[in-house]
C-alpha cells in the first residue's frame, strides 16, 4: 500500500508559513495545530483587510513554546533582547516588564515611516503598574509616538488622554491634522496635528528615559492603517492562543 504524505503548510499563506517554520526552529519542536491555524488566520485576515502591508515591523510575543522563538519577527527586523530571561514568558499572556532594566528595542526607526502615515500598536494583556508605558519613541519630544495605559502620542508631543484598560491600544495617522486612537475597544479623533517624527527607534516597555510594567503578547508599528480591524484581528489571534495553548 502507497503511503501519501501531506505538507502540513499546504493550505497556510506563504507569509505564515515562514513565520511558523522560523518560530518551530527557533523552539527546537512543532507548535501545537490551534496555534499555527490561529497565526495563518491572523496573516490571512490583515491580508484580507487590506493592512498587511502598512505592518513594517511586529512580533507577536506569545505562542512560541521558548522565549527566543517569541522574539521571532512576525514582519520587519529582529527586535533587540534586553535583559529578559525566559521567566519573563508565558506562552498565553506574553512578555512582562520590570520597570527599570527590561525592554526590546524594535530595530524599526520612528521616522521611518512618513509624517502623516504612522502607526502603533500593542496589545496589553495584564495592566502594569507605575509610568505605564508599553511603546515609545521619544516622550514628550517633538514627534514622539508613544502608547501607554493613561495617554498615547502619534508624531506630536501632545498627549491624548485614554482610559486604563486591558487589551489592545493603537494609533494610526493617515494626514497632518488628527489621528485615530484605538483602546477599550472604542475609536476615538485626536484633533493633533503632526511634527516632524522624532529621531529614535521604537522601544517596547518604554522610552529611553522610562519603562513600564506591562504584559504584552503583541506589537506592530508601520504606517497608517484601518485600527479597528487591527484590533479585530490581533484580539481574535491572542484570544484562540488562550484556547489552544494547555
Amino acid at each position: 500500500m502507497s503511503v501519501i504524505y501531506i505538507n502540513p503548510y499546504a493550505f497556510y499563506d506563504t507569509d505564515a508559513q515562514a513565520y511558523i517554520s522560523a518560530v518551530e526552529t527557533e523552539d527546537g519542536q512543532g507548535l501545537e495545530d490551534g496555534v499555527k491555524n490561529a497565526i495563518n488566520s491572523f496573516v490571512l485576515g490583515c491580508k484580507a483587510d487590506g493592512i498587511w502591508s502598512a505592518i513594517k515591523a511586529s512580533c507577536i510575543l506569545a505562542g512560541a513554546r521558548t522565549l527566543s522563538g517569541a522574539l521571532v519577527p512576525l514582519v520587519g527586523p529582529t527586535p533587540t533582547n534586553n535583559n529578559f530571561v525566559s521567566g519573563d514568558y508565558n506562552r498565553k499572556t506574553g512578555l512582562v516588564g520590570n520597570g527599570s532594566t527590561k525592554y526590546l528595542d524594535t530595530n524599526q526607526n520612528n521616522n521611518t515611516a512618513p509624517q502623516d502615515s504612522s502607526h502603533n500598536s500593542v496589545y496589553i494583556s495584564t495592566l502594569g503598574t507605575g509610568v505605564m508605558l508599553a511603546i515609545a519613541a521619544g516622550t514628550a519630544n517633538i514627534g514622539s509616538n508613544t502608547l501607554q495605559s493613561t495617554v498615547c502620542r502619534n508624531r506630536s508631543n501632545v498627549a491624548f488622554s485614554l482610559t486604563a484598560v486591558a487589551g489592545f491600544y493603537g494609533s494610526s495617522r493617515s494626514n497632518s491634522s488628527n489621528f485615530l486612537v484605538r483602546n477599550g475597544g472604542t475609536t476615538s479623533t485626536a484633533s493633533t496635528a503632526s511634527q516632524t517624527p522624532f529621531n529614535a527607534i521604537i522601544r517596547l516597555f518604554g522610552s529611553d528615559t522610562i519603562s513600564g510594567t506591562h504584559r504584552i503578547p503583541f506589537y506592530s508599528v508601520g504606517e497608517s492603517l484601518d485600527i479597528a480591524l487591527l484590533d479585530a484581528r490581533v484580539t481574535a489571534l491572542i484570544t484562540a492562543y488562550a484556547a489552544a495553548i494547555p
